[in-house]
């Protein structure tokens, strides 16, 4: 689309026309009269000061031209091109995946009602939750003995997809540090300006090996505006170092303002996720840009192409106005009555 972008300049078009009725012209130069004249016009000496209308009009029309491609080129005239968009992430998600030996127990079922383990189980819904994340920023942290990175926060949902499924259960060690996962995720936050930023712990809670208390770590997150929705997996009725720690997961949800769920076989969980996108509706604030293309130059270059034109035509007709013309006879002066004198 063409549009200007200081279409005022326009109204500048008719100022040469009001200097030239408002402000007198100048004198045309200096003429000799003498009685003589209709006979040098005769013997082809004199010409006449009044040039005819149309070589008149000429320059004029040139000089008006030049005039409207100057403003045109001052109103800056642009050629907008489609809109570009992007979408800007509004939330920073993180996914805290429980990699310790407990995640080992076969308690969850496939669609086929084939027994997986639990880390299995959070893969296959958890890469379906993730292809639901456009427009969201997300990063990935495994936690054992001790929490690690796994993915940086990323709109690159395909990248933390993969990454989530090249984890084991053990490669972070055999116990949990559900709290220090908290805390190193608080810190991967530091660098967050997004409105809204979530952490989705999966773990079963039963916390062996942090130097923090899960719960402690849930309040500091609190106090930095970061949500704590907290997915309890495995089997309520287990004891030992795999059994289920509802507790302690409640109480880190309720501290960190987000909401507990349990887990308790493979339809559940991904139920859980369904709940978790209702609760944390996403927001997509979109940026677009049209960018703009200037064409000024365009009209610039045909104002100095008209000019040179003009120049040029008024050149070559004084160049012939100028040429000698034969005189059609002799012109002497009587020097007894001082008259001229034409002899043929």
């Amino acid at each position: 689309m063409l549009t200007v972008a200081h279409a005022w300049v326009l109204a500048l078009l008719p100022l040469p026309w009001l200097v030239r009725a408002l402000v007198p012209p100048t004198s045309g130069g200096e003429a000799v009269r003498v009685p003589f004249g209709d006979r040098l016009r005769a013997a082809g000496l004199a010409s006449s000061s009044a040039r005819p209308a149309a070589q008149a009009r000429g320059p004029l029309a040139v000089a008006s031209l030049v005039w409207l491609l100057v403003l045109v080129a001052l109103a800056r005239p642009q050629w907008l091109e489609p809109p570009i968009t992007r979408d800007v992430p509004t939330r920073d998600l993180l996914l805290v995946v429980d990699l310790s030996g407990s995640m080992r127990q076969e308690d969850f079922t496939t669609a086929s009602g084939a027994k997986v383990d639990r880390l299995r189980a959070v893969k296959e819904v958890l890469g379906d939750f993730l292809t639901r994340r456009q427009g969201d920023r997300v990063g990935l942290v495994v936690f054992g003995d001790a929490p690690f990175l796994q993915a940086p926060f990323s709109t690159d949902l395909g990248l933390a997809r993969r990454l989530l499924d090249e984890t084991a259960i053990g490669m972070a060690g055999p116990r949990t540090a559900l709290g220090d996962a908290i805390g190193l995720g608080i810190t991967l936050f530091d660098g967050s300006d997004a409105p809204s930023r979530t952490i989705i712990a999966l773990t079963d809670g039963n916390d062996t090996a942090s130097q923090v208390p899960p719960v402690e770590a849930a309040r500091v997150a609190k106090e930095r505006g970061i949500r704590i929705h907290a997915v309890a997996i495995g089997d309520p009725t287990t004891v030992g170092e795999e059994k289920l720690d509802e507790a302690a997961l409640r109480a880190v949800a309720e501290a960190a303002g987000g909401s507990y769920f349990f887990a308790a076989d493979r339809r559940r969980l991904a139920g859980i996720y369904g709940e978790l996108d209702r609760i944390e509706t996403r927001q997509v604030k979109v940026v677009s840009h049209r960018p703009r293309r200037d064409l000024f130059h365009w009209p610039l270059l045909v104002a100095l192409l008209v000019s040179l034109a003009g120049t040029a035509l008024t050149v070559h007709r004084r160049a012939r106005d100028s040429a000698p013309v034969r005189a059609p006879g002799t012109l002497r002066v009587d020097p007894l009555s001082g008259r001229l004198e034409v002899r043929a």
